[in-house]
């Protein structure tokens, strides 16, 4: 693959490895390490197995990574977080690792992975072990990830989708979406909750981003001392209208930006839905995000769309389609 190919946004189009084999890493995201990019992602299966994973998108596999130097050729790693056949383990298969996100701690020498933890058989609920977040570790970016075990950061309240984001102080906050039921009630916003220095778990410094209420699926960038996400509305499997939002602080004072798509007329991102940004590296404000069109007839077959972040002047940010593009065109 020399070029980004996505075709229309009504078209599944798949990627494939060095193999020649389709790639299969569901929203995850790419880390930059040891002269190369490594994607990382859940491996999904093709449908639920009978009964189990109502939702489809659950794991027999765990989390894999490929690897790249140049974004478009794609060699495959293998398992880094691998599930298990354990049925008293937490990582017992068809289960889910879902939106794993990997970054660097320079004091201990190890990547941190974290994720939305959903236990055996795949379901999400408000049960323990179907709302958590997940952590793993390890000393090579593409070694085998030890599993650490689950948590609800704050107060013990329901995790969804998440993410990671490390400030350029290595400071790192766990950006995940808080779903509270309380006397038949629901609350859901994005929190940023500030990790301890070893990345390993959560403080008890936190921010609510009122202005990301019902939203999930953030995506970050960073430029010119402004904070923007790229979110998604509370549709499961249907796709909606993106939301941008933009800050200088990430702990505070969150303002919503609009729809950062441009010629969206569905408003549904573009038939998509956010998974990740990331900076190209040797460059000061390139990025890509990445974003995933989810094939829930099988999940095998979902596509990947990855676009460049446009700054603007007035300091918001776009995003535009395109059936393809080359890397050359931005850099």
């Amino acid at each position: 693959m020399e070029s980004f190919k996505h075709g229309e946004i009504t078209e599944f189009v798949q990627w494939y490895d060095t193999d020649g084999n389709i790639i299969n890493s569901s929203d995850g995201g790419v880390i930059f390490a040891e002269g190369k990019y490594h994607w990382y992602g859940q491996a999904l299966q093709a449908k639920p197995m009978a009964g189990k994973g109502e939702g489809g998108a659950a794991t027999v596999v765990g989390v894999v990574m490929y690897e790249s130097e140049d974004l478009l050729n794609w060699k495959y790693e293998g398992v880094i977080l691998p599930v298990s056949v354990d049925a008293k383990g937490d990582l017992k298969a068809p289960m889910r690792l879902e939106r794993p996100k990997i970054i660097y701690n320079e004091k201990t020498k190890q990547y941190v992975m974290w994720c939305h933890y959903v236990a055996y058989p795949g379901d999400h609920g408000t049960a323990p072990g179907t709302a958590e977040a997940g952590v793993a570790v390890c000393d090579k970016v593409n070694g085998e990830y030890k599993w650490l075990g689950t948590c609800r950061p704050l107060d013990g309240k329901f995790v969804r989708d998440n993410t990671l984001y490390k400030c350029e102080d290595g400071t790192a906050y766990y950006i995940y979406d808080r779903h509270v039921i309380e006397n038949g009630k629901e609350d859901r916003c994005l929190y940023a909750v500030k990790l301890s220095e070893d990345y390993l778990s959560c403080t008890d410094e936190y921010a609510r981003i009122d202005a990301a209420y019902w939203r999930e699926a953030p995506a970050i960038v960073y430029r010119k001392g402004k904070y923007y996400i790229v979110t998604s509305d509370l549709t499961g499997w249907n796709f909606n209208q993106a939301k941008a939002f933009r800050t200088d602080n990430l702990m505070q004072d969150w303002e919503c930006i609009g729809d950062p798509c441009i010629g969206d007329d569905t408003k549904t991102t573009f038939n998509t839905q956010s998974t990740y940004a990331f900076k190209i590296e040797g460059t000061e404000d390139k990025y890509i995000m990445m974003f995933e069109r989810h094939n829930t007839e099988n999940f095998l077959e979902c596509s990947y769309v990855w676009l460049p972040v446009i700054f603007n002047d007035d300091e918001t940010i776009s995003l535009e389609y395109k059936k393809e593009w080359f890397l050359e065109e931005i850099l």
